[in-house]
């Protein structure tokens, strides 16, 4: 019982520590952001701020940042939509078929997650023009959609294979086609799944940059990171302001996480135990 308790006391010691470690990178990157651009250059970037000076937030959404926020989210929530449904469709389709051809199909899903994303800047750009969607948010989804497609077929491949095959034989006495099947029953039990593959390739699409840099020009057009990058001057930049950027465009995924972070959980845990 004693050594119970002393466990007990080192792991809630442990986590606290471990819950400072996790938590200093956000605090330091908010007290900075409310720094001025001269406090924070002779001051130690460690210490807080002796006045909380809002104004780098305002100045942020005004250079910008809200029409990248707002591009950010529509081609993410497109995405996702596709992804998410495309995905869905191919591991089920998958994980159902006979076990030589079910695995050829993963294996080949599977082999896109080797490509390396800029071998493929070129060839995308070159048909992004071609297809005249060159500097337009519809040319983002694309590519963002097959760079995610082969870890998300493989996540809820691993899912649904798990799934009994007595539910669809009930269904199919039942008189249910193959998508009253798919939507009715192997999407409401996969849900949790979906939600923590959803959340994975959202941070995917709201992060990434290289794809964006390559296919937008237009200030219009860029999205959330390539607004933060433009933040900063050819000579100079504004720290404290482009952290305030960065929090900024932090918050819908903590909002999000947090509302989330169960079902994300348990659909991390999908697929992890047969039987």
């Amino acid at each position: 019982m004693k050594y119970s308790i002393q466990l007990k006391i080192i792991l809630y010691i442990s986590a606290v520590i471990w819950l400072i470690f996790s938590l200093y990178p956000l605090i330091f990157l908010i007290q900075n952001s409310m720094k001025t651009q001269w406090e924070f250059l002779t001051t130690s970037p460690w210490s807080p701020p002796s006045k909380l000076y809002l104004t780098n937030y305002t100045d942020a959404i005004k250079g910008g940042l809200l029409r990248g926020l707002l591009n950010s989210i529509i081609v993410t929530l497109i995405s996702l939509v596709i992804v998410l449904f495309i995905g869905s469709m191919a591991s089920f389709a998958i994980a159902r078929f006979k076990a030589k051809i079910g695995k050829g199909f993963l294996i080949l899903f599977i082999s896109g997650m080797t490509v390396p994303i800029y071998i493929t800047l070129i060839p995308v750009y070159i048909i992004t023009r071609y297809i005249g969607l060159y500097d337009t948010l519809w040319g983002l989804i694309g590519p963002y959609v097959a760079s995610s497609l082969p870890v998300t077929v493989f996540i809820l491949f691993s899912a649904m294979e798990t799934i009994p095959k007595g539910f669809e034989e009930a269904a199919v006495i039942d008189g249910a086609s193959a998508f009253q099947i798919y939507w009715r029953i192997i999407l409401p039990i996969s849900r949790p799944t979906l939600i923590a593959v959803g959340i994975y390739d959202m941070v995917h699409y709201w992060n990434e940059f290289v794809y964006a840099l390559v296919l937008l020009s237009s200030p219009k057009s860029r999205t959330l990171p390539l607004a933060l990058w433009n933040a900063h001057g050819m000579f100079s930049m504004n720290v404290p302001e482009m952290l305030a950027g960065i929090v900024i465009s932090l918050l819908p995924l903590i909002m999000l996480y947090g509302i989330t972070q169960e079902k994300m959980i348990q659909g991390m845990m999908a697929g992890a135990l047969k039987g």
